[in-house]
């Protein structure tokens, strides 16, 4: 059994790449995994990824927060990340944050008692956050797809996983140009669709690679396509934002990858997508492409295989995008309104 406690952070030490979409290494396959029949269960236990999340917290000094659906996502992206919870430099000065779709409001939560100076606003749909938060720590429920109604400013705005939520990511650009002080910082973080390989044993999984493609289809029939984050720099390029940076990270599905550091984000990924395959693809493909519920299910046994199949070098695309308001600008910027 490989030992799966989280890596230690290293400041400047980053699995990501800077520049410009798909321009990151390959990753390395364990040979030793190619061979194995099936992947152990117990790597892949609620308490194997709990000890490597309290081993996390104790190296970051973070608070502990259980597994739940909600709050594994963020863990993952913590351990793909090194630990860091944004990139964009003003983030750690930022006096008023947003945090748009913040779900259970982890990332909030977590910002907040890192920063206790700043006022954080954790933006929803739904009110699934917890009731006791840190004293500068707020959540609203509103739909940031309609006109943003708040007077005062943000020094940095925060949207991750929010791709599929929007159907138009240049308005949302706008509005948030138009929502930062002069200075300020957006930034975008999001999984990009269809999934990928680099040495194309995704397409000797028909049914993995049918069902990413399924999923940008339903997304793109319904008008909000998963693929959008692929244009998150031209998007914020359009819309007025400079100094706009990306880095691009790889999320493997299981742990097929030799690195480390890379199999555990794979194991992660397991756990965080391949224990939610229902969530992910039931309102899509019923809504999107018409299918049945029963035929949705009976879909996803094959594709849970492939799924957990280390000789299937595939991996979900991560892509960091952030910009900056330049420092003098004007009010009339915005073309989307």
């Amino acid at each position: 059994m490989i030992n799966v406690a989280t890596p230690p952070y290293k400041p400047g030490v980053l699995r990501g790449g800077a520049g410009e979409l798909g321009k990151l290494a390959a990753l390395l396959p364990d040979s030793d995994e190619d061979s194995a029949v099936a992947v152990n269960d117990d790597l892949l236990s609620v308490a194997s990824l709990t000890s490597s999340v309290r081993d996390f917290v104790v190296e970051n000094g973070r608070t502990y927060h259980s597994l739940s659906v909600g709050n594994m996502q963020n863990h993952h992206f913590l351990v793909t990340f090194g630990g860091r919870m944004h990139f964009a430099p003003g983030a750690e000065y930022a006096q008023r944050v947003l945090d748009v779709g913040t779900g259970t409001g982890i990332w909030a939560i977590d910002f907040a008692d890192a920063h206790p100076s700043a006022e954080v606003v954790g933006v929803d749909l739904s009110p699934i956050q917890p009731f006791y938060v840190p004293p500068n720590c707020s959540f609203e429920i509103d739909d940031l797809e309609k006109d943003w109604t708040w007077t005062r400013p943000f020094d940095y705005i925060f949207s991750r996983m929010m791709v599929g939520s929007f159907a138009d990511f240049s308005r949302f650009a706008d509005q948030a140009y138009r929502h930062l002080v002069p200075g300020g910082y957006l930034e975008l973080i999001d999984c990009i669709f269809p999934m990928a390989s680099d040495d194309g044993t995704l397409d000797t999984s028909p049914a993995l690679k049918e069902f990413s493609d399924l999923l940008l289809q339903a997304s793109i029939n319904l008008g909000r396509p998963l693929n959008a984050a692929k244009n998150h720099r031209e998007t914020l390029i359009d819309a007025g934002f400079t100094n706009v940076n990306v880095l691009n990270f790889k999320w493997p599905t299981n742990r097929w990858p030799k690195d480390r550091k890379d199999k555990l984000v794979g194991l992660w990924t397991l756990a965080n997508i391949g224990g939610g395959l229902e969530g992910l693809s039931l309102a899509l493909m019923t809504r999107g492409l018409g299918w049945e519920k029963n035929q949705i299910l009976a879909y996803l046994t094959s594709v849970r295989k492939d799924l957990h199949d280390p000789k299937i070098h595939a991996y979900w695309p991560i892509v960091v995008v952030y910009g900056q308001k330049p420092k003098s600008t004007s009010p009339t910027r915005s073309t989307h309104s």
